[in-house]
């Protein structure tokens, strides 16, 4: 039976790894999460027969069947806008989890273990603490629970103090074999709880993509860490699978907004500005939707630009509708996508794909930047700082040397947007005051129904 029990965990971590690989492409990604899926289907099952297994299987099937059931109702439910809070609530949950596997081996107290699996088990029940607090936050914050920061005098210098107590405990449990009380275990998890929402409040809003990924890679790492102290093939590779993936994805990220990850965990948004930003002059200028849609209808090419707003609107059907009858009048459409558009890693192509958008009118920044001086209109739906161009001008804004979508390279951009207002992480927008740009405002999916509308009667 062990054999079997083994045999299946490589086979669910093979499932696991062809999973990932087939969910790098939009067009293989329904596939990898279904491999995905049977490989934990696979797992779960499996474990059942487990030769560690005894009496527990009320309580497991307990457990499998409410969170079962609490997964799948709000899966049904949840709006794609509130996907990545969502996100961010499931992965804190799977670095609980390797937190709580930690704190049963830990309770244990006793020496049947030795330095090197009490080490681990204690790293991991930390990266793990650390990822459900830090998690939760996210979801706080994303969600609009709480406010966006949360900044007080030395809080660095505190957060440092907090985390280094945490590591001497840790060092304590981990190599005083059975010499520890209950009373510390609970301090030392009480302490990295403490710290993941430590590090997490002073974070902006504009950062949580990053914050997401980068707790998505420590929930990896707790479960690889735990998978090991158990013995468990599965549980290490699919642990080193997604560490490893939420490791990359951060680093990507991070480039994508031109900001070391130390930048984005332990300074403000905008601390690496070093003096007063410029000054944005000139005006917004106003356009109507019948005028935006005669420019579009008789255009050669139009590229779009999708941002959080056209989420929020939940517009993005309206969208292809309209770009599906500029098609059939001869105008060349293609989506541009930023790395870090909407609020978590490939938001607006899951939207997107939602609205039935063909995957080869879609490109990212590297492939569409230089198409936008050949563009007629470049129309901008929601978004905001990636099309700032303060991030290639300005050596004082917080986002100087991001890359950017070169929307107003285009011959015109138009900027469908709520209000005049600044965009989620407070910056003014040089491109709403640029001399070929013009405001249509509104609701993303009123003002696109309206200019479906202005196409439709030419």
């Amino acid at each position: 039976m062990n054999i079997i029990v083994d045999g299946s965990y490589f086979i669910a971590a093979i499932l696991f790894i062809l999973g990932l690989k087939q969910m790098s492409s939009p067009v293989t990604a329904r596939r990898g999460i279904i491999w995905a899926g049977v490989g934990m289907l696979l797992a779960t099952i499996i474990t059942y027969f487990h030769q560690d297994i005894h009496h527990n299987y009320f309580w497991m099937t307990l457990a499998i069947g409410i969170g079962g059931a609490i997964a799948w109702v709000t899966g049904k439910k949840v709006a794609m806008t509130d996907m990545p809070q969502m996100i961010a609530l499931y992965n804190g949950m799977g670095g609980g989890a390797a937190a709580a596997i930690a704190t049963v081996v830990l309770m244990q107290n006793n020496n049947s273990h030795d330095v090197t699996h009490q080490a681990l088990a204690v790293l991991g029940a930390l990266i793990g603490a650390i990822a459900f607090s830090g998690s939760m936050i996210a979801f706080a914050k994303l969600q609009g629970i709480m406010w966006k920061v949360y900044r007080f005098k030395n809080q660095q210098w505190i957060n440092l103090a907090v985390f280094l107590t945490t590591i001497m405990i840790g060092l304590h449990l981990s190599f005083s074999g059975a010499d520890y009380g209950m009373g510390l275990l609970v301090f030392f998890f009480a302490l990295a709880l403490a710290f993941g929402i430590m590090m997490t409040i002073p974070i902006g809003g504009a950062d949580m993509p990053v914050v997401i990924s980068l707790y998505n890679a420590f929930t990896g790492l707790a479960v690889g860490f735990e998978g090991y102290v158990l013995g468990n093939p599965a549980m290490m590779i699919a642990g080193i699978v997604v560490g490893s993936a939420g490791t990359l994805l951060t680093q990507l990220m991070a480039k994508a907004m031109n900001r070391p990850i130390t930048n984005v965990l332990f300074s403000n948004f905008g601390d690496g500005g070093t003096g007063e930003a410029e000054k944005v002059t000139g005006s917004m200028k106003e356009i109507e939707a019948s005028d935006v849609a005669v420019m579009m209808a008789f255009a050669e090419k139009v590229i779009i630009v999708p941002g959080y707003g056209m989420a929020v609107a939940q517009a993005q059907h309206k969208v292809w509708e309209m770009s599906k009858l500029l098609q059939e009048r001869g105008v060349t459409v293609k989506f541009a996508i930023h790395p870090v558009a909407g609020r978590m890693p490939g938001h607006m192509n899951v939207l997107l794909a939602e609205a039935g958008v063909p995957y080869d009118i879609i490109y990212d920044l590297d492939e569409i930047n230089e198409e936008f001086a050949t563009a007629d209109v470049s129309l901008v739906i929601g978004a905001n700082d990636v099309v700032n161009p303060a991030a290639r001008t300005d050596t004082n804004s917080p986002i100087y040397g991001m890359p950017i979508l070169n929307a107003d390279y285009a011959k015109n951009t138009i900027v469908i947007k709520r209000g005049k207002g600044t965009g989620f992480s407070g910056i003014e927008n040089q491109l709403f005051f640029a001399d070929n740009t013009r405001m249509l405002y509104g609701d993303g999916a009123a003002a696109t129904n309206e200019l479906i509308s202005g196409i439709k009667e030419l």
